[in-house]
């Protein structure tokens, strides 16, 4: 499964497949055959909404974030046009989901045919199939879980337990010492599914601020869904003094289901887009996303090395917008080094944002890290942390080390928000450029470890000198 960015997910989709009683657990497409297409549309007329009142399409907290870096609004963030969905909704067809950063909506239909009225609409100007449902359909079942942690799994004698050194590589640990541990930032959270997040005590003090699925069809529980969410979060947010302690302990969180594991298709840029627009008006800071894409299930649909510029792919132009929103992306490189692809992924090659590869404790680049450059030149990855391996919490509660991109990219974004509690003066692009330049490999940034291992604490102490 190549958008879930670490090596070791074939065990995941074992335990995904399969009952406790090894019975298969596929059935057939919820609902029956569904199209989905991406309608795109001319103009946003009569939707109703002006940029000089934001505060009826964002949140107070979202305001004030572009407020205090000084971005101003414009025609994108405006909501779609509510009479041109309605219109649409009358043709046959469901209106499952909507971009107004795009100015898009999702269309489901049962039959291809349907399309057709849709298409002769004098606002539309492209119609797109993005996935076609398969036959067979994988469901999710909770797994049990370790309400303990074993004895083994404390490391004597540090606070902060296993994750000594995969903070203290990043010199994460004297920035949360210096009281920065991501209090009062809001980070969201793109992924698959969040497996027992809400059973397993270590995610007890977890700040929860949003749950949504975004994924069609959705799931009766993100809290059932793969595990690879919860894990990512591990990363971050838990904070288990002695045995383990995150990245932004502190931080408030949303999590935002955008990936069907099932399948690989087009449709999921559109999750993600939804997802990050709402993140957006929600006030959220920070988003990490371990996800990434290149080849999909239809072949005519995947990408080339020359769609690699931050532009091409629907994903990676919304991507390279989070930044003027205000908001720090920070996304994994992809574990595509060791395959015949090799390169990132999309959306890695988004413009401002910060794309993390992997490497070893030792600082050596993991072998399977994806490697850049963009299509356009840019250096990628911008920086790189542990990721081979990178200790963490399982969806059955267990802390293991586990291998990929995924999980270096939310040592980074935790850390990001804790930097960013320190210095909220600064902007989205302005953080980003205080990680890169950090980074220990500044002075000759390459395409395997881009600006090299950020130094959070160095990061910090240039912010404060650029006041």
């Amino acid at each position: 499964m190549r958008k879930l960015l670490f090596l070791s997910i074939l065990l995941t989709v074992c335990s995904a497949l399969f009952a406790e009683d090894g019975s298969s657990r596929r059935t057939a497409f919820p609902g029956g055959k569904c199209f989905l297409y991406r309608v795109t549309l001319k103009d946003k007329a009569g939707n109703g909404y002006s940029l000089q009142n934001p505060e009826e399409f964002l949140s107070l907290r979202a305001i004030e974030r572009r407020q205090r870096q000084r971005l101003p609004l414009d025609s994108t963030d405006l909501p779609v046009s509510a009479k041109y969905v309605e219109a649409v909704g009358v043709k046959g067809v469901s209106v499952v989901g909507k971009s107004k950063w795009n100015n898009s909506l999702l269309v489901s239909c049962a039959k291809p045919s349907a399309m057709d009225r849709v298409m002769k609409l004098p606002f539309v100007s492209g119609v797109k199939l993005v996935f076609s449902s398969p036959k067979l359909y994988e469901t999710s079942a909770r797994q049990s879980f370790r309400k303990e942690f074993q004895e083994w799994d404390t490391l004597s004698h540090h606070p902060y337990g296993i994750t000594k050194d995969q903070l203290g590589s990043l010199n994460g640990i004297r920035l949360h010492d210096a009281g920065y541990r991501g209090k009062g930032m809001v980070i969201a959270v793109l992924d698959a599914g969040f497996m027992n997040v809400d059973k397993i005590p270590a995610f007890h003090r977890l700040k929860l601020v949003g749950l949504r699925d975004f994924v069609i069809p959705k799931s009766p529980n993100l809290f059932q869904e793969m595990e690879h969410g919860t894990k990512v979060l591990s990363v971050m947010a838990v904070n288990q003094p002695d045995v383990y302690v995150g990245s932004a302990p502190q931080a408030s969180y949303m999590l935002l289901r955008t990936e069907a594991h099932q399948t690989e298709s087009l449709a999921e840029e559109d999750f993600w887009t939804q997802a990050v627009e709402y993140a957006d008006s929600a006030g959220v800071d920070v988003i990490n996303s371990s996800l990434g894409y290149h080849e999909y299930d239809d072949k005519a649909t995947s990408y080339h090395y020359w769609d690699l510029d931050g532009r091409q792919a629907l994903i990676s132009r919304m991507a390279s917008l989070l930044a003027s929103k205000g908001i720090v992306l920070v996304n994994s490189a992809g574990n595509e080094g060791m395959g015949a692809w090799k390169k990132i992924n999309v959306p890695a090659d988004a413009a401002d944002i910060l794309t993390v590869g992997a490497v070893t404790p030792e600082g050596v680049n993991a072998p399977f890290s994806s490697v850049g450059p963009s299509a356009d030149g840019r250096v990628k990855p911008d920086v790189v942390a542990f990721g081979s391996p990178t200790a963490l919490l399982s969806g059955r509660g267990t802390i293991i080390n586990d291998i990929g991109t995924s999980f270096s990219a939310p040592l980074v974004a935790g850390l990001v928000a804790c930097l960013w509690q320190a210095l909220p003066g600064k902007s989205a692009r302005e953080i980003m450029e205080l990680v890169r330049q950090s980074g220990s490999n500044t002075l000759h940034p390459d395409n395997i470890y881009g600006y090299g291992i950020p130094d959070f604490w160095k990061a910090l102490q240039a912010g404060k000198k650029l006041k």
